[in-house]
């Protein structure tokens, strides 16, 4: 999971040098060039940093904002999620992560969820369900577009980013998320979030898969503890078992030599994507790892990204 953060570094140096850069807004013009668009980019935008979306186990659970200050019309919203294996990370240690997808045009909302040595399974698919839950039922005041909704992260992060467009809300892990006021006390909602696509960083797709065998790891057995019948409910928790027609786009990046999450889960969610004829792209990394991808692997990957979120219809 650590040198995931190294590839944050190889990322940012990636859009420095990249002159891709379009849909920036600033106060008065576009920026011209890249440095311009640094020096700029303060001003472009504004930060509402620990927002409470959710109470749980008497923890309040954050997010941060990073909204455009142009947003006369309703803006594509981005989720991100750290990594971690479920049982460390932060958010704060990815915020960097948010710049190509701020020069896009994007809102992002970068999410807090508990982690196993406060919560075992599943609560942060429950608090990354709940994160979704209230920036859907608050797009109106922020001018988030709900259909222009896109979820990602990498490792555990992007095992978060699959369950949180994959699942719906009959799965169950949406009980505890607290509705809207004027929906408390005498109606539920009647309309419910949808994710328009999902980026999945090299992230885990067969959860069951690495409590026992050659892939058993122990982050996944830590982050189940000693619940009755994991093998059941880390299933439910398996985005390569709760493909669906109806699931969104899934663009996946993942190392063919990743020893941390196996290569054979990018696969295996792939297949089950393509059976079920939802649009999907695995883009293979030879003889990469868990992150920490050359300049030249991130450059690419970056402008798959950009034409991915082009094909699907999110950014222009």
């Amino acid at each position: 999971m650590l040198k995931f953060r190294n590839a944050v570094l190889v990322f940012l140096c990636a859009l420095l040098i990249s002159s891709a850069w379009a849909q920036v807004s600033a106060p008065t013009q576009q920026p011209t060039s890249v440095s311009e668009w640094t020096d700029l980019a303060y001003s472009s935008f504004e930060t509402i940093p620990n927002i409470t979306y959710r109470r749980a186990n008497n923890t309040d659970l954050k997010l941060d904002l990073y909204l455009p200050h142009e947003r006369t019309q309703p803006v594509p919203l981005l989720i991100l999620i750290h990594g971690g294996g479920w049982v460390a990370g932060n958010r704060e240690s990815i915020v960097l992560q948010t710049l190509p997808y701020l020069q896009m045009g994007f809102a992002v909302a970068n999410v807090q969820y508990r982690l196993a040595s406060n919560t075992p399974a599943p609560a942060a698919v429950e608090d990354c369900r709940c994160a979704l839950s209230w920036l859907f039922h608050n797009a109106a005041r922020y001018n988030f577009d709900v259909n222009r909704i896109v979820t990602t992260g990498g490792s555990a992060g992007g095992h978060l980013a699959l369950t949180t467009g994959l699942l719906n809300a009959e799965a169950g892990f949406d009980r505890g998320c607290t509705p809207p006021d004027d929906m408390r006390w005498d109606k539920a909602p009647t309309t419910q979030p949808r994710v328009a696509a999902i980026i999945n960083w090299f992230g885990i797709t067969d959860v069951a898969d690495l409590f026992s065998g050659p892939n058993a790891k122990g982050y996944a057995i830590e982050w189940f503890g000693s619940i009755d019948n994991r093998d059941q409910l880390a299933r439910r928790l398996s985005p390569a078992y709760i493909v669906s027609k109806t699931s969104p786009p899934v663009l996946t990046i993942h190392g063919d030599k990743d020893t941390l999450v196996p290569y054979a889960h990018a696969q295996k969610l792939h297949e089950a994507l393509t059976r079920a004829g939802v649009r999907n792209q695995l883009i293979t990394i030879p003889n990469g790892g868990h992150g920490g991808f050359s300049l030249d692997e991130m450059r690419k990957t970056m402008t798959a990204i950009r034409a991915f979120l082009r094909d699907n219809k999110i950014v222009q």
